[in-house]
């Protein structure tokens, strides 16, 4: 994947110099604001995983507001997946751009750009906090009403004045709660924009079914594969901070919780990407049983991981996708925060157990610094969540369910 430092790069000095030339260009024309019917929204959102699930509410919004539009979405390849299981659009109404290498990214923008002009949109909504391509797109696109946050009198990201239906950013929000704000802001004329509360919305992440059959198929790979957990309760760990490495609670707290629980008769499997291998294996070694095991790249998809969560017992997380995803199944989930705030990024889902502490620096990954913390990685936000409190939570929440369980069996 591209460097991280190398896209902010690129985002502060080129992305910021494109807004600037393409605001001069910007005049406010009277057909912006004449009250048409918009025929056809774009949603832009790039970023992480995650944030698509917080933005499901909108996206139901958007269809409830304008039942005869058309709905599309522009968003990272590895991120189509998510889309399409949350079933807001047709998936050929999803148009992706890799973020693998430069070259393939530049190629997919010009291939995309093209496309969304040929679709003729009316409405686009960028989504994006930490980037200004999105912007640039939304400009670029021909809509007549480009919905994007903006930081007014803040001195936050500057993504251009061409923006006619800026909304106020506000760090008191949940980003859920800010998705609605901007589905609000296409009809709303005050300054800022949509100053109403956006009314009795149901902010739950969606509930995905799957078929029995698919979920006993991956409890049946899953034993025959790994047959030291065959008859244990699972508890699945997400030790990774993905693109984010100071997200990540310590390794070794890990080991130690994952150690505990299979004193208990309980199996622990570790979940993650191809790429968190390495971290699995140090974990592995420490924990030294066969009741530990190495899931991370076993799960090609998205789905294949919320198939796991269909019949494990607890997911004890970082702050990232596997919790958002895990809203939407019911396993509990135990989740950390700290360079980021659940107030605004915890999944909305009553079996999530959060852990933050608000050190004097804490968040420090915000919309204000493009995700840039100043820490110098001794991140004592997260070591300073003792494994011991989170152990001790974690046998409450399956204790309860397993209680829940036998109650509930005939």
């Amino acid at each position: 994947h591209m460097n991280i430092k190398f896209q902010r790069k690129v985002d502060r000095y080129i992305g910021a110099f494109i807004c600037r030339i393409f605001s001069l260009f910007y005049r406010k024309s009277k057909d912006e604001d004449d009250g048409f019917q918009a025929k056809k929204f774009l949603v832009i959102l790039l970023s992480e995983m995650g944030s698509l699930v917080l933005a499901y509410p909108m996206f139901q919004q958007i269809k409830k507001r304008y039942p005869e539009a058309e709905l599309y979405g522009l968003l990272f390849e590895k991120n189509k997946e998510v889309l399409t299981l949350l079933d807001v659009t047709a998936p050929e109404n999803i148009l992706t751009i890799r973020d693998t290498a430069f070259g393939a990214f530049t190629i997919d923008c010009l291939r995309v750009l093209n496309r969304i002009r040929k679709l003729k949109v009316d409405v686009v909504i960028d989504c994006e906090l930490f980037a200004r391509i999105s912007s640039i797109f939304s400009f670029l696109s021909g809509a007549r009403i480009r919905v994007g946050f903006h930081p007014h009198t803040q001195e936050g990201l500057y993504r251009g004045n061409f923006i006619n239906r800026p909304v106020l950013f506000n760090p008191y929000h949940h980003m859920s709660r800010q998705f609605l704000t901007l589905a609000a802001a296409v009809d709303s004329v005050g300054v800022p924009k949509a100053k109403q509360p956006p009314g009795s919305i149901n902010l739950r992440a969606p509930r995905i079914d799957f078929g029995r059959y698919e979920i006993d198929a991956m409890q049946a790979r899953l034993r025959a594969d790994f047959s030291a957990v065959a008859d244990k309760p699972l508890v699945l760990i997400y030790p990774s901070g993905g693109i984010l490495p100071i997200r990540a609670w310590p390794r070794n707290y890990y080991s130690q919780v994952a150690g505990e629980l299979m004193k208990k008769g309980y199996a622990v499997g570790i979940v993650g990407l191809e790429q968190d291998r390495e971290l699995a294996s140090a974990i592995l070694s420490k924990c030294n049983n066969p009741a530990c095991i190495d899931l991370t790249g076993y799960t090609h998809t998205v789905r294949e991981l919320m198939l796991i969560f269909q019949f494990a017992a607890l997911l004890i997380t970082n702050d990232g996708g596997p919790g958002q995803f895990a809203a939407m199944t019911p396993i509990p989930t135990i989740i950390f925060y700290g360079p980021e705030t659940p107030d605004l990024y915890s999944p909305v889902d009553a079996k999530a157990t959060i852990f933050y502490n608000p050190l004097p620096c804490s968040p420090c990954l915000t919309a204000y610094n493009h995700r840039n913390s100043p820490c110098d990685g001794d991140n004592l936000c997260l070591k300073q969540i003792p494994p011991e409190q989170v152990l001790k939570k974690a046998l409450e929440i399956l204790e309860e369910s397993e209680t829940a369980s036998e109650t509930a069996a005939p």
